[in-house]
């Protein structure tokens, strides 16, 4: 406890030191003047009496440094005034102040920024309850590794597997909401009836699914979002008990989720409803629409897990056909829900590490150059009694003051950038990135920043300390310390420069691999023309439009009411729109062949008759449909050229019949086969798919397409306004044109994205490294200037002046690439699985960067090189005596 007071007492100190000075001035004054007196009565003079008392007390100062020792702390005490001198220093140079502190700010604010994505996507724990003993369990197929879970084979994965403690699927689906102005579109997810009890979650307000509320014959409950609840019910309390009209059936709602529950994979959900499994899919072995979340007990692991889903899958194999060459597959529900947003991230906070690396070599540089500058007064207070570890104190003060500016500069921009990004990604791929709508610069970030802030302000104080230590405290003080120093500044800052060098190849060769990779992927054949082309989704009401009759009709009434629009020139109708994904599937074979149960899952669209039309895709063989061929006449098809390839190669497709597997019924005959469009990504595989008349299986929930002669986006409110003309229950949503669902596709932002941020950190990073060359080249040639001059007065030519200087930043250029390059090539190959079209070792990239590298650095090399061949002889002797 004394140690304690003590301690409190000193650092109060620090804070009293003015106050605590003159109180001693005071005290010393008064028992000097009871000195004099003593001696004064002892027959002294004036002047011996006061000598003698000085001489007795031990003078004004050491007793003022004994005091000073008892009454704080000397150590942050000697820190504070260093940071106030180096304050005083900085400022007498704002030109290298704020160069240091920018670059630094510059590097922080990158690295900062990027890793609060990746804190948010990877780090930052899920809102569940033991998030880590969460998985996703799929369904595999050849063709697809993580397929959707059949409700018959999850029923029985639940009851036979001996690794989950709880097992429940969910399925996100477009909802019909009427409300008092009409009906609107709406977000939902089914679910079973423990699917928030398998995450640890628990309603903000009411219950949750009670066992037994998701079968068929349970009444309709629903739960809220926290957004939906206050968007829609003004997060008034008593919203418990009322009913809500989804799809035309009413709901209950029993309960409200909690602000900070998010479940990305389902994302955007305002309507959580139990799960009520019907017979039209759900309980048809061979659909497979769920996904599955499981939570593994105690000591299981994800591979234990795996085996054992995987030997009931077998299992099930062996008992029913519809199951053949369905595997599974589990993994951890942060990796499921990640995805493949991973590897990006990873790779950007890399490539802002490797800006921010550069940037502090390049202020370590300017904190060698100035050290240097600053040898003659380091050598006089070294020789004036200076110990080492005051002269250390002062540099890392220096340090210190720099780091805490630029820091703070980093951290506000990194706020702000982070938040600029976050407004950059599209609005639907935002809300499927829920982990990301708390983005910012939480403990974990600021720990990070901390962690960057400590090295820099290690490397920034020891770099001209150890410099300095090296060459000798006192060096500045002999008459050949000059060029000496300034060859082991050379030497040094030559190495950094490299490595600079180095880097910046690094970063430009990976930004101009994502961006030729960019380049390829919005170049890609997709099959259709996109320009004048908007799109829409239909939502019909199934209670107003109760069988495929009354859902073809209406579909029909629209196709004509939007057709006799000006500027319409054609629409078509399809269940799914090209690049958004694949969709449905249909398991298939082919008439007349062998069959032994090969499960072929092909993705299937029920289009209009105009479809193929409207899209501008070509025919390449046979026909497209006619709107006569409803139900009642023959089932056909059309299937694309990936499929005839795949399926009938070298034979002739058109009168081909194929039969469904999954579900009874007649044969489909192959009218017609189109060029490849692009279903999936962008960055996908074209896979074989099927195309079946719209009015043989119609669907509630459709898209239309619509190609018009005048702007796209013209069109877009009215198209919704005439639907809703025809029948104010039908429900609009999604408008825009298919140029825009291309360019925010998933494949495209995350590409365009990458690319972008790499490439600006390569550019700043191309911009640093020219500037650190340019420092290393002009300190070499204010370092030879008597050398250049003597060279001269010897009747050296200005071109020999221009190769010396230009010959020594060409070493390093050279270096610097080199070494870049083979860096770049061990580095390009963790990236291979996020490049489209080109190869991770592209010999046209590689060499482009190593011109645009060589080239900066000649330009950069160039002004000091010139300026050094202007060198007036007699002058640089003159300046070189005087100095």
């Amino acid at each position: 406890m004394k140690r304690i007071r003590a301690w409190a007492w000193r650092l109060g100190g620090l804070f009293s030191r003015f106050r605590g000075e003159s109180e001693l001035v005071r005290e010393f004054e008064s028992h000097l003047q009871m000195h004099i007196d003593d001696n004064l009565r002892a027959g002294m003079t004036p002047d011996e009496a006061r000598r003698d008392a000085l001489i007795r007390s031990g003078g004004l100062e050491p007793a003022k440094e004994a005091y000073r020792d008892r009454r704080s702390v000397p150590l942050i005490e000697n820190l504070l005034r260093d940071a106030r001198f180096a304050i005083r220093q900085l400022r007498q140079n704002p030109g290298f102040t704020m160069t240091a502190i920018l670059m630094l700010a510059l590097g922080l604010c990158a690295s900062v920024a990027i890793f609060a994505f990746v804190d948010a996507a990877l780090f930052k724990p899920l809102p569940y309850r033991d998030p880590g003993r969460l998985a996703g369990v799929f369904e595999s197929s050849p063709a697809w590794p993580q397929n959707n879970l059949s409700y018959p084979n999850y029923l029985d994965w639940k009851r036979l597997n001996r690794v989950f403690s709880s097992f429940d699927v969910w399925q996100r689906t477009r909802l019909t909401l009427n409300t008092t102005a009409g009906a609107e579109s709406g977000q939902g997810a089914r679910v079973t009836d423990g699917f928030f009890r398998t995450l640890g979650v628990s309603p903000a307000l009411g219950r949750d699914f009670r066992p037994g509320e998701d079968l068929l014959s349970a009444p309709r409950t629903v739960l809220l979002s926290y957004g939906a609840w206050q968007k829609r019910y003004g997060g008034r309390p008593d919203v418990l008990g009322k009913t809500v009209t989804l799809d035309g059936n009413s709901n209950t709602i029993i309960g409200v989720l909690p602000r900070e529950f998010h479940f990305a994979p389902a994302e955007p959900v305002e309507f959580w409803t139990a799960l009520h499994a019907t017979g039209s899919c759900d309980l048809r072995r061979s659909c497979h629409s769920l996904w599955g979340v499981a939570r593994l007990a105690n000591g299981v692991s994800v591979q234990a897990a795996l085996a054992n889903v995987k030997s009931i899958a077998k299992q099930l194999e062996k008992q029913y056909p519809e199951n053949r060459d369905m595997g599974a597959a589990v993994a951890t529900l942060s990796d499921t829900i990640v995805g493949d947003i991973r590897p990006i991230l990873l790779l950007l906070l890399a490539g802002a590490v490797l800006l921010l690396w550069i940037a502090s070599v390049n202020v370590a540089s300017l904190l060698l150059v100035r050290a240097e500058s600053r040898k003659r007064e380091i050598a006089v207070r070294s020789a004036l009694g200076a110990s080492s570890g005051r002269l250390l104190s002062q540099f890392v003060a220096e340090g210190l003051v720099l780091v805490t500016a630029g820091s703070a500069l980093g951290l506000a921009a990194a706020y702000s950038v982070a938040g600029m990004l976050a407004r950059l990604i599209p609005a639907d791929a935002f809300a499927s990135m829920s982990y990301l709508h708390e983005l910012g610069l939480n403990t974990r970030v600021l720990a990070f920043a901390g962690i960057i802030s400590l090295l820099a302000a290690v490397l920034f104080s020891l770099t001209p300390a150890v410099h300095l230590s090296i060459s000798g405290w006192r060096a500045g003080l002999a008459d050949g310390s000059r060029g000496s120093a300034g060859n082991t500044w050379r030497r040094l800052g030559s190495k950094l420069i490299v490595v600079e060098l180095a880097t910046a190849v690094v970063l430009l060769v990976g930004a101009g691999l994502l961006g030729k990779s960019l380049h390829h992927l919005l170049r890609v054949k997709i099959g259709f023309e996109a320009d004048r082309l908007a799109t829409l989704q239909v939502a019909v009401p199934r209670s107003t439009y109760t069988n495929d009759v009354q859902t073809v009709a209406v579909a029909r009434q629209i196709v004509n009411r939007i057709a006799s629009l000006a500027g319409v020139k054609s629409i078509g109708i399809s269940t799914d729109v090209p690049v958004t994904g694949w969709g449905d599937t249909t398991w298939l074979r082919i008439a007349g062949r062998p069959w032994h149960g090969e499960h072929d899952d092909t993705p299937e669209r029920d289009v209009s008759s105009d479809y193929f039309t409207t899209l501008g895709a070509k025919l390449l063989r046979g026909r497209y449909f006619n709107e006569a061929e409803d139900s009642s006449k023959r089932r056909v098809a059309i299937i694309n050229s990936a499929f005839a390839q795949q399926r009938f190669p070298g034979e002739d497709p058109i009168g081909k019949q194929l039969l469904r597997v999954s579900v009874p019924s007649d044969p489909i005959q192959i009218v017609g086969i189109v060029e490849d469009i692009k279903e999936g990504g962008l960055d996908t595989t074209n896979r074989p798919a099927m195309y079946v008349p719209f009015n043989q299986n119609p669907a509630h929930y459709f898209n239309l397409v619509v190609r018009t002669s005048q702007a796209e986006q013209a069109l877009l409110l009215t198209l919704a306004t005439t639907i809703r003309q025809i029948d104010p229950g039908i429900v609009t949503s999604g408008a825009t044109t298919m140029s825009g669902v291309i360019h925010d596709s998933q494949s495209a932002y995350l590409h365009r994205a990458s690319a972008w941020l790499v490439a600006s950190f390569a550019a700043l990073a191309l911009l640093l490294g020219v500037i650190g060359l340019y420092g290393v080249v002009a300190y070499s040639v204010s370092r030879r200037t008597r050398e250049i001059g003597v060279r001269m007065a010897l009747g050296a030519e200005r071109s020999s002046v221009y190769r010396l200087i230009l010959r020594e930043a060409a070493r390093l250029t050279i270096l610097g690439i080199a070494i870049g390059v083979a860096t770049a090539l061990a580095a390009t190959t963790l990236m291979r699985g996020m490049l489209f079209g080109v190869r991770s070792w592209d010999i046209s990239t590689f060499a482009a960067v190593a011109v645009v590298l060589a080239g900066a650095a000649l330009l950069a090399s160039y002004v000091p090189a010139r300026r050094a061949a202007s060198v007036n002889p007699v002058d640089a002797l003159r300046m070189e005596y005087s100095g």
